[in-house]
This record gives C-alpha cells, sequence and structure tokens, in this order.
C-alpha cells in the first residue's frame, strides 16, 4: 500500500501517504528505449529517401511529448500527505507537487474519521474537527481508503 504508518516514539503515531509510484528509473530507461524503437521501425521502409526526414520530424516531437509527459507525471508524484498524531494534537500536512502545503490541526478527542459510500468518489475519506473536514488520502483506491478507514480509527481512540 502507498502509505505507512511510524510508531518511533509511543505516544505519537505518523502516518506518510504518497501517489502510486510503478516507474522506476530502469523502466523509465527501457520504455523510452523502445518507444523509440517502435517509432524508427517505420522509419526503415523509406530509408534512402527524403521522405525519412518528414517523418524523422514526427518522430523527434512524438519521442519528446512521451518524455515530457513522463516527466510531468513525475513531478506529480512528488505530492504526499503527512498525518501526526499525539495525545494532544491530530495534525494532517498535504504537501502538492507545486505550491504550498496545506496544514490542517485539531484535538485528536473531537476529531472524527468519515467514509462515505456515496461521496464524490469511492470510499471518499475524511477527518472532521476544529469546524473543518478534510479529505486524506485522494490518490488511494477505494479499497485502499476503506482499509485505511479502520486504521485511523484505531489510531484516533483513546489508549
Amino acid at each position: 500500500m502507498p502509505y505507512e504508518w511510524s510508531t518511533d516514539t509511543h505516544p505519537t503515531k505518523s502516518l506518510m501517504l504518497w501517489p502510486h509510484q510503478s516507474m522506476t528509473r530502469a523502466g523509465f530507461s527501457w520504455f523510452i528505449g523502445i518507444t523509440a524503437v517502435m517509432l524508427l521501425l517505420p522509419l526503415l521502409a523509406v530509408l534512402g529517401s527524403p521522405v525519412v526526414w518528414v517523418l524523422l520530424v514526427f518522430f523527434v516531437a512524438t519521442l519528446a511529448g512521451v518524455w515530457r509527459a513522463v516527466m510531468v507525471n513525475k513531478a506529480h508524484r512528488t505530492m504526499h500527505e503527512a498525518l501526526t498524531v499525539t495525545p494532544k494534537k491530530v495534525r494532517l500536512s498535504h504537501v502538492p507537487h507545486k505550491g504550498e502545503p496545506k496544514d490542517w490541526e485539531a484535538n485528536p478527542f473531537w476529531v472524527k474519521v468519515n467514509l462515505r459510500r456515496d461521496g464524490p468518489v469511492e470510499n471518499y475519506l475524511t477527518l472532521q474537527g476544529n469546524g473543518r473536514e478534510v479529505e486524506i488520502g485522494a490518490f488511494l483506491t477505494p479499497e485502499e481508503r476503506a482499509a485505511l478507514y479502520d486504521e485511523l480509527r484505531s489510531a484516533l481512540t483513546c489508549d
């Protein structure tokens, strides 16, 4: 699952959430290499004619577009959320890929964990407290949000 609980110090519980990250550096190299080879194959049929130069322009533009799309996706994967639960405070920090982090704090005694099946998305997971309701784990799958719901409820109960 793309989240991990850390209980280094007993009363403090920390949760780190991040989007799925399926492409490694080696995978990226293989993907770009295979894409380049597949795009070059049609050029073999017209090798030696002036048409190859016209097609080569489209080849370079396509490869640059694929490269750019993967790089934008990589930048978006730097987004993460951090939840810290202490006996006196619950703090959620959402760090987007671009822009300032968004923080929310509340007293753990008054925090309520909600899982809405009829929300904007399936298994919409929110924390409610301090006069606000904030979404947590927006980038998780519905099954992961349902599993996280149970874990959050147990983490926020009084020990």
